[in-house]
């Protein structure tokens, strides 16, 4: 009887065998990422049903990225208490100051462009300034360093009636300065008020339709636009606050107040996760750019304030954070988190006002790095 040896190392059936362990070994692998993302999801869905429950949220959206991609969207609860339509991730809330990032993306796309310089003074790109203006330049408009006072909630225009830009800028050159230019940092919606006009100025467009043409279309954020009242937008949440026992709708705001170049867009989970990519990635922006607006701002006096140029700055449990949350009575909460580094962001949205959306996001964030947990010592608001 004729017997064959069993293949050994080098022997015509070793290649095959070889090939098939690799095999093996790359499918094991894969199985275990995507059993790591699947615990991750289920973590992430766990902790955000509590989340609802004890903060009594409406409606809330979620977007994750990771390593370029984006790796989790979800939406849970009601998109409309009235009508009981679920939120989905398809579901438009508004973003609030989040719009502030986009803004200062359009400042900075027109300055490469070279129509402008952060370093031009305010005046010379808008009339009727004051003379209390003139040193107050558009980098300090971009790092809420001015001192304008803020038209909204200082206030110096009423919330519920539609003012023009020319009205808005009018009764803030009456007032005095909160203190220097530079001197300190002062968060004022102002400050993209005046940035916004500044666009419309040097392109002969409104700042909603410069973004659309130069970000929202380039980076396919086709769910995106600038609010407005009167218009039908599919998939629109509607806002409510939380009383301490009963939903109530969101107050009225005019529609020129929503939709002024500090707070002023409609979007999606999915599509801010867009955004997050494009600035973590430099796909728009360029890195100098991008740089600078994630470069905290350094006052007179040499310290640092804990913002850039349309961006908030930090860390998180040891891991830089850039930032940029967002709140109005109109009935709306959002929070867009990068970790740079970790190629790694976070965006929620909700449809409550006083929902600690950048709580939320940390303990998303959390499921993927446990470092960036909340202080245990935090507690939810009613």
């Amino acid at each position: 009887m004729t017997t064959h040896p069993n293949p050994g190392i080098g022997s015509p059936g070793e290649p095959r065998r070889t090939l098939t362990r690799i095999w093996l070994l790359a499918f094991a692998g894969l199985l275990a990422a995507q059993t790591l993302i699947r615990a991750h999801a289920d973590a992430v869905d766990d902790l955000v049903s509590d989340e609802i429950q004890k903060r009594h949220l409406p409606g809330l959206s979620l977007a994750v990225v990771r390593d370029g991609q984006i790796i989790k969207t979800a939406a849970y609860g009601l998109a409309d208490l009235e009508l009981g339509v679920p939120a989905t991730p398809r579901t438009m809330f508004q973003i609030q100051s989040i719009t502030k990032t986009f803004t200062s993306g359009a400042i900075l796309l027109l300055a490469d462009d070279g129509n402008l310089s952060l370093q031009d003074p305010v005046a010379k790109h808008l009339g009727g300034t004051p003379d209390s203006w003139k040193d107050i330049t558009l980098r300090h408009l971009l790092s809420h360093t001015s001192g304008i006072k803020d038209f909204i909630n200082e206030p110096t225009a009423s919330l519920r009636l539609d003012v023009t830009e020319e009205e808005v800028l009018r009764s803030l050159a009456d007032r005095p300065l909160n203190f220097q230019p530079g001197e300190r940092w002062g968060y004022s919606n102002s400050n993209y008020h005046l940035l916004a006009m500044i666009i419309r100025k040097l392109t002969g467009k409104g700042y909603g339709e410069f973004l659309r043409e130069r970000i929202f279309i380039p980076l396919g954020m086709r769910e995106t636009r600038i609010l407005s009242l009167s218009e039908i937008i599919p998939n629109r949440a509607s806002g409510y606050s939380w009383n301490g026992n009963a939903y109530e709708k969101g107050t009225f705001i005019a529609g020129s107040i929503l939709s002024y170049g500090g707070g002023g867009i409609l979007s999606t989970a999915p599509d801010l996760a867009l955004w997050a990519q494009a600035m973590m990635s430099a796909k728009l922006l360029k890195p100098e750019a991008i740089a600078q607006a994630w470069t905290p701002v350094r006052l007179n006096n040499g310290k640092n304030a804990d913002y850039g140029l349309g961006w908030g700055i930090g860390r998180v449990g040891g891991h830089r954070m850039v930032h940029h949350d967002g709140a109005h009575s109109s009935g709306f909460s959002s929070c867009l988190a990068l970790y740079p580094e970790d190629h790694f962001a976070v965006v929620v949205f909700v449809n409550r006002v006083g929902a600690s959306p950048d709580s939320i996001a940390r303990r998303v964030a959390a499921a993927y790095f446990p470092e960036l947990a909340p202080q245990q010592n935090s507690s939810p608001p009613p």
